[in-house]
């Protein structure tokens, strides 16, 4: 009796085995889905014997393989040696291009990343990264098995722009919790980090010509806090952080509009001070052959509120391109990517032929410092230099406006992406003067058919902004941001064939475990079963 008990046991337990299935690799939860899965037979296990080969030459791929390495040792224990001479994960760059494009080979003895550019080699790293349990996470040593399933990846990103913007003007954002922004962003393979930097609450970034816009307008914020500014050398700092991440840093100064904390700075800088042409000053920015008035121009009151729209620069003040001249100047010098963002949204008290001589002659500045600029839909109602990209927002017929002058769109549709609005009528903090946004409607939106008459060939990429009105800390932009950002990172990375929401829906409850482990403290949408 006791050997049929037994006997029955061990049929169970067998079957038991037999009924476990192996890992696939079409079924793990990647975020953005890649374009290309072939699931093989069999899997790789991570050991402590285990380390990283490079092959190749470039400047970051050393740089590339100590990523992976940093961040497979403290949940593994395992010691992982970076080396050009042995290693069972294999990091090769074929050449010295720019390409985004990656593919990942599994077998039972080796996993080998390949990319042409180093971009798409980090992309790929990003991908195995979360092939990898959700225990990955963790800051200390886990005993369990590393395994990954068998198969290839083959992937390459379906827009060449895939950002989010972070208003650091509302409430001023420390330069650690940014850079920790550009970290999630890199993980999903996300390459430009927009920085809104003024506005009518609090201008953030030092211009040594102009000190008193940190000095006065970086002394505030949205409720009347102490606000705060980055100096250059802390920009720069974000800028090479960023960079190292394979982001480029977009720098937007908002005008004519929203420029309150400027006006505030500099009362020669508002409206209704008539100053002639000529060269400027260096000591107090008036042209040399102007007599600064005894009685000074009255400089506006700080402002902590959130009200758009009231503000705006003289734009028949001579004065005000100088400014713009030299704020402009001193920025880009300090930004290696292409693009300066100009703003130019909301700018309602701003006459419409003013506000359209103001865009015109902005846009010439910034070409004349090897840029290229980026607006608010409104700026294409002005005529745009060839190159230049409006950022579409609020109105389809903007966008067309800059279609039909030759000119690409940048995706950002208040209704679908804008990170500040509330998910719905119970979220903690944000706003939903545009929309309530649930997980489902962030994901459930096509960029080449969103806006009618602005197909794939007039988009230059997707964009995710976070306004901070009520944002003040790293959980509210964690409660914001996750799981939204994701979701529309997939849209920008993904071909709309290969997306849908029953998917994304299974694969992002496993990020949500990693957010857990790391004290991401997210939004849990009803929508999926965490």
């Amino acid at each position: 009796m006791k050997k049929h008990i037994l006997a029955a046991i061990l049929g169970a337990t067998f079957a038991l085995g037999a009924c476990e299935k192996s890992p696939v690799l079409s079924e793990s939860a990647l975020i953005p889905l890649p374009q290309e899965i072939t699931d093989g037979s069999g899997s790789f296990q991570l050991t402590s014997e285990i380390g990283i080969r490079l092959i190749g030459s470039g400047e970051n791929l050393t740089r590339i393989g100590e990523h992976l390495a940093e961040k497979l040792r403290p949940a593994t224990g395992f010691d992982i040696p970076v080396s050009f001479d042995s290693g069972e994960v294999i990091l090769e760059l074929t050449g010295s291009e720019d390409s985004e494009g990656y593919e990942i080979q599994i077998s039972d003895t080796e996993v080998k990343i390949t990319s042409s550019g180093e971009a798409g080699l980090f992309y790929g790293v990003q991908t195995l990264l979360q092939l990898f349990p959700a225990q990955l996470a963790n800051t200390s040593v886990q005993t369990m098995d590393w395994v990954l399933p068998v198969g290839t990846i083959k992937d390459a990103p379906a827009f060449g722009y895939r950002g989010s913007m972070l208003d650091v003007a509302r409430h001023f954002i420390p330069v650690e919790d940014v850079k920790y922004f550009i970290d999630q962003m890199a993980i999903y393979k996300l390459n430009y980090l927009h920085l809104h930097l003024t506005d009518d609450q609090g201008w953030r970034i030092e211009i040594k010509s102009w000190p008193k816009l940190t000095e006065i307008g970086g002394s505030t914020e949205v409720g009347g806090g102490e606000g705060g500014f980055y100096t250059q050398e802390e920009y720069k700092e974000i800028v090479a952080y960023a960079a190292d991440r394979f982001i480029t840093i977009v720098p937007e100064v908002d005008m004519p509009g929203h420029t309150n904390s400027a006006l505030a700075s500099y009362a020669e800088l508002n409206p209704g001070v008539n100053l002639p042409n000529g060269k400027l000053d260096s000591v107090n920015h008036a042209p040399l052959d102007y007599e600064m008035p005894k009685k000074n121009p009255t400089a506006s009151e700080l402002y902590t509120g959130i009200e758009v729209g009231w503000s705006t620069f003289s734009t028949e003040l001579e004065l005000t391109y100088a400014f713009v001249d030299s704020v402009v100047q001193e920025i880009s010098e300090i930004t290696p990517g292409p693009y300066f963002h100009i703003g130019g949204d909301e700018s309602h008290v701003t006459e419409k032929d003013d506000y359209i001589y103001f865009v015109e002659r902005v846009q010439d500045i910034v070409s004349k410092y090897g840029k290229t600029s980026i607006g608010w839909d409104e700026v294409a109602t002005a005529k745009l230099l060839p190159g230049n990209v409006a950022q579409f927002w609020a109105l389809e017929e903007n966008a067309i406006l800059a279609k039909e002058q030759g000119n690409k769109v940048l995706m950002s549709p208040a209704k679908k992406v804008y990170l500040d609005m509330q998910y719905d009528s119970t979220s903690r903090i944000g706003l939903h003067w545009a929309a309530y946004i649930e997980l489902d409607s962030a994901y459930l939106w096509e960029p080449t058919s969103y806006a009618k008459g602005i197909s794939a060939e007039n988009i230059l990429g997707v964009e995710a902004p976070l306004w901070t009105e009520t944002v003040t800390n790293r959980e509210d932009i964690d409660y914001l941001t996750f799981p939204r950002l994701p979701a529309i990172a997939e849209v920008a990375w993904t071909k709309k064939e290969r997306r849908n929401w029953e998917s994304f829906s299974r694969r992002i409850p496993s990020h949500g475990k990693r957010w857990e482990i790391q004290g991401i403290g997210f939004y849990k949408s009803p929508k999926v079963n965490w």
